[in-house]
């Protein structure tokens, strides 16, 4: 479970690439080690995975590849790098790809050699949890549209700028050396007006592999890894509550060993409790203060270091 979890994390920071098998357009994402590999595929109108551990690929070799005879790392590699050139947009005459849908999932057949020998490899996908279509894509898309919103504020501030430096150039005497380079104020509602009727058709028109071109590429990596980091730190810091929590129920029954030194203790002979009459209950009750006084004193610290 460890392993599987590890490749889904690795998984996150990959980029979705855009790909195609005969005329079927979808997106892909993969990640290989040693230990197995995770593919996560969609058509965008659904989302399908495997996870497969060492064990599981080395008896799929065999029944695929009854010739071949390498060890498992090696059937790994050889897929990875027959799927980086195809994740890639590179063609490979070498091999082929073909998918079929199967009931209630998908079947990716892939098709080559290795040392000489017909290689062949089928993933069989199944539906993805609503989970990690959440986390692989729902969610980082809807951060790289906050990001993207941001980044067209801060480049519309810059234009103002360039432009009240431009007016103020013009207003001290300075002219264009060639005229084909002057431009009008930039007037941000017409430019938006422009867009929506002009731009965003034909954007919306492009076909849907082409979803992520090589620059949303490199901001959904840089999203997830941002996701990936928060992550960790939530991970840290739960880890550092669970310690706390079990250092607080080692050190609780220190006090209760104490007391319970002498469970029948001898009782009280008369001049004991005419002296205790006398001093009244307080030095019943201070030890028990003192007891407990680290304890109020801890809660503070421990809340602290929580939340700061």
């Amino acid at each position: 479970m460890e392993g599987s979890e590890e490749l889904e994390s690795s998984l996150l920071t990959k980029p979705w690439a855009s790909v195609c098998f005969g005329e079927s357009a979808f997106l892909a994402k993969v990640c290989f080690r040693d230990t197995g590999y995770i593919l996560l595929i969609s058509d965008l109108s659904s989302v399908w995975y495997e996870s497969a551990d060492a064990e599981a690929v080395g008896q799929r070799s065999k029944e695929l590849n009854k010739r071949l005879t390498v060890h498992v790392s090696s059937f790994l590699h050889h897929l990875c790098d027959l799927m980086s050139p195809l994740l890639a947009g590179q063609s490979d005459t070498a091999t082929s790809f073909s998918c079929h849908h199967t009931a209630g999932g998908l079947s990716l057949h892939v098709k080559s050699t290795l040392s000489g020998l017909p290689f062949y490899w089928k993933f069989h996908c199944c539906p993805a949890p609503v989970e990690m279509v959440s986390r692989h894509l729902v969610r980082p898309l809807i951060r790289m549209s906050l990001a993207l919103q941001y980044q067209v504020q801060e480049l519309t501030f810059l234009l103002l700028q360039k432009d009240a430096e431009i007016e103020d150039y013009r207003e001290n005497g300075a002219t264009l050396s060639r005229d084909r380079l002057r431009t009008e104020p930039f007037q941000e509602e017409m430019f938006q007006q422009n867009f929506m009727a002009e731009s965003l058709p034909q954007i919306c028109g492009v076909a849907e592999g082409q979803a992520f071109a090589s620059a949303l590429q490199q901001l959904y990596a840089a999203v997830t890894q941002q996701e990936a980091k928060q992550s960790r730190k939530r991970q840290r810091s739960g880890e550092e509550l669970r310690g706390c929590g079990m250092g607080k129920d080692t050190e609780g029954p220190t006090p209760a060993a104490e007391t319970t030194g002498h469970p029948h203790p001898p009782p009280p002979s008369q001049e004991d409790e005419t002296a205790s009459s006398s001093e009244g209950t307080t030095p019943a009750s201070s030890p028990a203060q003192k007891l407990r006084l680290p304890v109020s004193k801890a809660k503070p610290k421990k809340a602290k270091g929580l939340f700061s």
